[in-house]
Formats: structure tokens, C-alpha cells, sequence
């Protein structure tokens, strides 16, 4: 059975809640479609105009990221309890971003993940090196410690349910792309991780993205590949083109 693909846009830190509304009543017609799943992962002050401007469409509101308790002392901070009850299915959890800015290690993606399948939320897991980490040729050794941390104490019905996102950190924002065959590579080592860590069964199940300046031209090629199901888009998830990488096969 075909993995059925993603179309996942991560807002980052723009748009205030009056232009999120403004742009999804642009945005709903132009994401129509049967064959993909389509998310929006927007800032958290924005998800429940989101939630509300998308009900009885087919977009899914997803959000950047959350906390590993359900309550307490966590000034800022935005918990599984309070997305699952505002309906979110989805949350980035270890964005390079996130580990960047703000010290998520490879411990606190893998407590936040437990807790998201805690609440029916699925995590979307990024995982990528950076350049200095390609050039040493230590990719996929590097990606493959990132998932095995990720997926400590999940269980395979869980993993199968996961998504994961291999964002190489040199190609986000830079306008730089992996090629095909690059992302591919890691994609397929991801798969092949998986099935170390479960089975095969799981590892056909699970559904991984490439992201990292997806564009309207990349997105065909890539989404071809046969470890490549879908994308998560940053600045092109901003735009009506969004709707065009929605559309890639078209």
C-alpha cells in the first residue's frame, strides 16, 4: 500500500492571527485536494483562528512546537494538554531551529515525543546535519543517533504514525537544495533506521519528509523518490504558491 504523501508548511515565527485568517480564506481553494495530507504549522497565538478559518476544509493545523509537561512552572511555554484540546493533530518537535535557539537536545525531542503520542498528537521529528557535519562525511551516522534517541520507548504502532523531517540545516532559509539523490540518500538511511529499531512493517508505515527551501520547481522531483513522501515547507508555505507544491503532480 502507497504511503500517502504530506504537504506540511511551517509559518515560523510570521503572520499575526488577523493575517493568518486573511491568508487561509486565500490559501483553502487553492489546497484542495484527495491525495495528500496538508498541514500548517503556525505560530501558537495563531492556531485557534486557524483552527477555526479551516473547519470543514482540508487542512490540518499543526503547531511549531511544545513542552514535555502537561502543566507547571513553564513561563512561555505551550503544553500537549492545552493542543489536544484545541483540536491540534499535528506539532513539529526538534526543529533545527528550536535546538539552535533555544538548547532542545536529542533527550528533550525524544521526551517530547512520548508525550505527543501521549495526547494523539503526531509528532513531525526533524532531524539533518549541518554543513561542516556533510563535509566530514558523517551524515548519516549523525542523523541515525538523532533517530534512535527519538524513538527510545516508542512503540512500533507509534512509530508507524510518526513522521519524520530530514532537514539538512545548511539548505534552510539559504535558498540552497539538497539534490535529489542527496535527500533521497538520507531518507532511505532513515527508513533503513527504522527498520533496525522495529521492522520493516514500521519502517514501510512511517512517512518521511524532505524539507529545506522546497520550492514550486523541486518539489516534483523529489517528492518522486521512493523515501521521500512529502515535504515541510518553510517561506514557500507563506505564499499562494504553497498551493502549487500541494499540487506538485499536476
Amino acid at each position: 500500500m502507497a504511503r500517502r504523501k504530506i504537504v506540511a508548511g511551517n509559518w515560523k515565527m510570521n503572520k499575526t492571527p488577523s493575517e493568518t485568517v486573511q491568508f487561509l480564506k486565500e490559501l483553502k481553494p487553492l489546497v484542495e485536494t484527495d491525495e495528500a495530507d496538508v498541514i500548517l504549522c503556525v505560530p501558537s497565538i495563531s492556531i485557534m483562528a486557524a483552527m477555526k478559518e479551516t473547519e470543514g476544509s482540508n487542512i490540518n493545523i499543526g503547531a511549531q512546537c511544545m513542552y514535555f509537561e502537561e502543566k507547571g512552572a513553564y513561563t512561555g511555554e505551550i503544553s500537549p494538554v492545552m493542543l489536544e484540546d484545541a483540536g491540534v493533530k499535528y506539532v513539529i518537535i526538534g526543529h533545527s531551529e528550536r535546538r539552535q535557539y533555544f538548547a532542545v537536545t536529542d533527550e528533550i525531542v525524544n521526551k517530547k515525543t512520548l508525550k505527543a503520542f501521549e495526547h494523539n498528537i503526531v509528532p513531525i521529528i526533524c532531524v539533518g546535519e549541518s554543513l561542516t557535519q556533510r563535509e566530514q562525511g558523517i551524515t548519516i551516522e549523525y542523523i541515525r543517533q538523532q533517530v534512535k534517541i527519538a524513538f527510545l520507548g516508542v512503540s512500533a504502532e507509534q512509530a508507524k504514525r510518526a513522521v519524520i523531517a530530514y532537514e539538512p540545516i545548511w539548505a534552510i532559509g539559504t535558498g540552497k537544495v539538497a539534490t535529489t539523490a542527496q535527500a533521497e540518500e538520507v531518507c532511505k538511511a532513515i527508513r533503513d533506521c527504522i527498520a533496525e529499531l522495529y521492522d520493516c512493517d514500521t519502517a514501510e508505515a512511517i512517512r518521511i519528509l524532505y524539507g529545506g527551501s522546497v520550492t514550486v520547481s523541486s518539489a516534483p522531483e523529489l517528492f518522486a523518490e521512493p523515501d521521500i513522501d512529502g515535504g515541510l515547507v518553510g517561506g514557500a508555505s507563506l505564499v499562494p504558491d504553497f498551493g502549487k507544491i500541494v499540487h506538485y503532480n499536476k
